[in-house]
């Protein structure tokens, strides 16, 4: 499910490390970074990081992925970091609002879209979001909080149903990982974590999915030890050879950087 805008972009635990740096030899920054992103940039993002290391052989980065609503608790919390990025524009806003991010810096760089999911042999045979909600069958989706599961919880209430979930998790990985093992009949996940598991589960389409995304905004933090290197990280994660890899990875990328 990997789409393009065609114009605008839809606007829609943790480890304790600083980050210092200087400039190596060649002007480019030097040292190490600290990023918090979503659980569901963790494929792509360490695909990025490889790329952008690459390019800046000084540097090194250190990621912390977790639910988008608890990266933003542990930012408030004092957690260092140089780079949040997150699954969806309301916990980037709550960021914001606290004075965690460096609001200049904000800009969107993907979209993820929802479909449901079920286990290869279907037991519940699902096939849609009505199936997957009625009475005993394990649906599992994401918590209200979280990104993933408040976009659950906008595609069920604009076909007019109320999610009955037997499991409400924190991260999209948790969904997806009680789904491929079988606890769970079905779940509601990104379009990018149902592709990591092709051999383990089937996906269906969810009306109106289509029409509803979350966008994944990017930032310095306020507190960022190195501005110049964080500036340098989320420019390569908006480059060309960046957004390439989001789009390999299933995300959805603007038509032109």
């Amino acid at each position: 499910m990997r789409r393009r805008f065609v114009a605008t972009l839809i606007l829609a635990a943790l480890a304790l490390g600083g980050c210092s740096s200087s400039t190596d030899s060649a002007g480019g920054p030097e040292g190490s970074l600290t990023v918090l992103a979503a659980a569901s940039l963790q494929q792509a993002f360490d695909d990025i990081a490889a790329g952008f290391t690459a390019k800046h052989p000084g540097m090194s980065v250190d990621f912390n992925y977790a639910g988008s609503s608890t990266l933003v608790q542990n930012l408030d919390a004092g957690a260092p970091a140089d780079v949040f990025a997150s699954a969806d524009e309301a916990n980037m806003d709550s960021a914001q609002d606290a004075g965690l991010i460096d609001e200049p810096t904000r800009d969107v760089f993907a979209a993820n879209t929802l479909v449901g999911i079920v286990p290869l042999d279907n037991p519940a045979n699902i096939a849609t979001l009505e199936d997957a909600n009625a009475a005993g069958v394990n649906l599992v989706v994401c918590a209200p909080q979280v990104p993933c599961g408040a976009l659950s919880q906008s595609i069920a209430e604009a076909a007019g149903s109320t999610l009955n979930p037997v499991s409400e998790e924190q991260q999209v990985s948790d969904v997806l990982g009680k789904v491929r093992s079988g606890q769970a009949d079905a779940g509601l996940v990104y379009a990018t974590d149902a592709a990591l598991a092709p051999d383990e589960v089937s996906t269906f389409e969810l009306e109106g999915a289509d029409d509803q995304h979350n966008s994944y905004p990017i930032a310095r933090t306020a507190n960022a030890e190195d501005p110049e290197a964080a500036a340098a990280f989320i420019d390569y994660v908006q480059s060309h050879a960046g957004q390439a890899i989001l789009e390999d990875h299933g995300f959805v990328v603007p038509q032109e950087r």
